[in-house]
């Protein structure tokens, strides 16, 4: 017996035909044109369905808290500081409170399962940890939340911060992370956290390869070492802006290293674009990876939304709709299936970094559909088209009505 069918839906690879979707149990139980079952039922009106949206790094600990930092001075943006110079009076219940606001707003817009890093280091302790995963099962009706823990200041250079990255672990944090570039001793770093990925058995998600020139690379020695752990599929690198400062057949090269590997990249073009360029005054480089070209040639990417409201990203509302979007125009992408490649890096490809096997509108997969104001899914990236209804398990967690126009 069918708890829920969602009628008329258009899906991402049969966008010529209509089809009904059939929930029970809060799995998808059947696939198939004009469903006949007495069940309640959402008509999708030939709007696009797919799974839900992933978000696959972004940072929910220290998002919200752009009002209580100092200002940029000049062109130096100084993000790193000025959050740590704020970070000694976050609370539990502060990170909490600004984390389910900022949870709230990714769930509106579509998003049915997160990766969020979360920091810990001598000046917040574990107390951005512990806000978040108060959430984890508080808003497990709409969400999947997956929290990675890391080093934002430094883990070799900071005493103290090895020792919360392994309580964070015992905590139950299911991603490891590392950001060396703000440690005096990148290697070490890189090593250590492949060390506790292999110790806990979980995933590796790094801050890699941040800055304006393609000087002192990590990349290459966190495919070495994918290699030596046997961990390809379980890495991913976040920004990786200096690859974006290569000539393109250097760039292709390392995209197939990464392929090869089995090591991902997610692109944060928020972030990225705000903060790239700051040595230039004008003809200001973009410093944002074309994720279109990796993905092209073998490298698994995905987009996401990184920071919101705080000096890395004082912007932001979660949709990554509009990542995809802000890619795409930045990039200078046209073509309908480059654009749909886009829609992928917010779905398929973000399901498969996070090694999500049970993904998408397929019978036996849970029931995480969005409905999509759009057609297709390039036209669906090109417009930022608005998610109207979501589900989470075959259960309705978001309604968004169409704005009406009122004529005279």
């Amino acid at each position: 017996m069918l708890d829920l069918v969602i009628r008329n839906a258009r899906l991402p690879d049969a966008t010529d035909r209509l089809v009904d979707i059939g929930i029970e149990d809060g799995r998808i139980a059947a696939i198939e044109p004009s469903i006949a079952a007495d069940a309640p039922s959402h008509d999708a009106e030939g709007c696009l369905c797919c799974g839900g949206f992933i978000e696959t790094h972004i940072h929910l600990d220290k998002s919200r808290i752009i009002d209580r930092c100092a200002p940029e001075t000049e062109r130096q943006a100084m993000a790193v500081k000025r959050v740590s110079d704020v970070k000694p009076t976050f609370t539990v219940e502060d990170v909490y409170t600004r984390a389910k606001a900022t949870l709230e707003e990714a769930i509106k817009n579509g998003t049915t399962r997160m990766r969020t890093h979360v920091e810990v280091d001598p000046r917040v302790g574990i107390r951005g940890f512990e806000g978040v995963q108060a959430l984890v099962d508080e808003y497990a009706w709409a969400i999947d939340l997956e929290l990675c823990v890391f080093p934002q200041e430094g883990l070799t250079n900071n005493p103290g911060t090895d020792e919360l990255m392994v309580e964070g672990l015992d905590r139950g944090a299911k991603v490891v992370g590392a950001a060396p570039g703000y440690d005096t001793d990148h290697p070490g770093q890189i090593r250590r956290v492949f060390e506790l990925a292999r110790e806990y058995d979980v995933d590796v998600d790094m801050h890699l390869d941040f800055g304006n020139s393609p000087d002192d690379l990590d990349t290459n020695l966190v495919c070495d070492l994918t290699e030596e752990y046997g961990y390809g599929g379980r890495v991913a690198l976040g920004h990786a802006t200096k690859l974006s400062t290569l000539p393109p057949e250097d760039q292709i090269r390392i995209a197939k290293r990464l392929a090869d590997s089995g090591v991902a990249v997610t692109i944060l073009p928020a972030t990225d674009l705000f903060l790239m360029g700051r040595d230039q005054h004008h003809n200001v480089r973009r410093g944002l990876v074309d994720a279109n070209l990796f993905v092209e040639h073998g490298c698994n990417c995905s987009i996401s939304s990184n920071n919101i409201l705080n000096p890395f990203t004082p912007f932001g509302d979660c949709s990554l709709l509009r990542m995809a979007n802000l890619h795409a125009n930045v990039l200078q992408i046209s073509h309908a299936d480059r654009l749909a490649a886009c829609f992928d890096m917010l779905t398929t490809r973000s399901a498969a970094l996070m090694n999500l096997r049970d993904y998408g509108i397929a019978v036996g997969n849970p029931a995480d559909i969005v409905v999509i104001d759009a057609e297709t899914t390039a036209r669906a990236v090109q417009v930022i088209a608005q998610p109207l209804a979501v589900f989470k398990a075959g259960r309705r967690t978001v309604t968004r009505t169409r704005p009406e126009l009122h004529r005279p």
